[in-house]
């Protein structure tokens, strides 16, 4: 499972994240709500290993394994993916090598151009993303929601076993939100752990989570099923009752 045991995080010394405690089985789909400035996208990149995060206590494991001072890299061949929040572009790189490379590095076999590309066409079918698309720089030009469902390609195509998916549904309309969330639940379905990181609602009418945690000052303050998030819903986070 991906777990953290009492974990406290501080940027630039300041206490961000404090006690977060959380455990995620293959197969488990986990969403943390919560307001803006809560903590959340901190979370998201501790757990990846960003370096502008400190953990100052606690651990982060990835199937018994500790992994709290690991690289990133080292991270991502554990099993661990993260969908950022904000993308960069990436000029001169198209999307389809990029991603047979991303693959390659993972798994430590070389892909075959041709065979890799009628793969990547599939992937993008389901998807509903131009085939043209593929011949892109990455994220150069771009809108919202292109970027978004190049995440959730990149997600199907790397299948790790912990997907960490921050703001995936931020920017996106109605039709986009069902095609993200498409493929989400494929993932998820094959049996994948999904943690997913947001402070809106929409997203979760296609979705059904296991579990459900709220998260305040950096404090996860109150977890439950599915229902709680539509307790959210009704009351907002200021009127929850811990």
């Amino acid at each position: 499972m991906l777990q953290t045991k009492n974990l406290h995080v501080s940027v630039e010394e300041k206490e961000i994240l404090q006690n977060i405690n959380l455990s995620i089985k293959p197969g488990e789909l986990h969403v943390i709500l919560g307001p803006n400035g809560s903590g959340k996208s901190t979370l998201a990149n501790s757990l990846m290993g960003h370096p502008s995060y400190n953990v100052t206590d606690g651990k982060i494991e990835i199937d018994g394994i500790d992994i709290t001072h690991e690289q990133v890299n080292k991270r991502a061949k554990a099993g661990l993916f993260l969908s950022l929040q904000n993308t960069p572009e990436i000029q001169g790189v198209t999307v389809s090598n990029f991603l047979r490379t991303v693959i390659s590095s993972k798994t430590g076999e070389k892909l075959h151009p041709v065979k890799f590309y009628k793969t990547l066409q599939e992937k993008m079918k389901e998807l509903q993303i131009n085939p043209e698309f593929a011949k892109r720089y990455i994220n150069v030009g771009f809108s919202g929601g292109e970027k978004k469902r190049l995440e959730i390609l990149q997600l199907l195509l790397l299948n790790p076993k912990y997907a960490i998916l921050d703001e995936t549904d931020s920017g996106l309309d109605v039709d986009a939100q069902k095609i993200v969330a498409e493929g989400i639940t494929t993932f998820h379905g094959a049996g994948n752990a999904v943690l997913l990181i947001t402070h809106h609602h929409k997203l979760l009418d296609y979705l059904n989570p296991d579990m459900v945690h709220i998260m305040k000052e950096g404090k996860i303050m109150k977890t439950g099923t599915a229902e709680l998030a539509k307790t959210i819903l009704q009351q907002g986070f200021s009127n929850l009752t811990i």
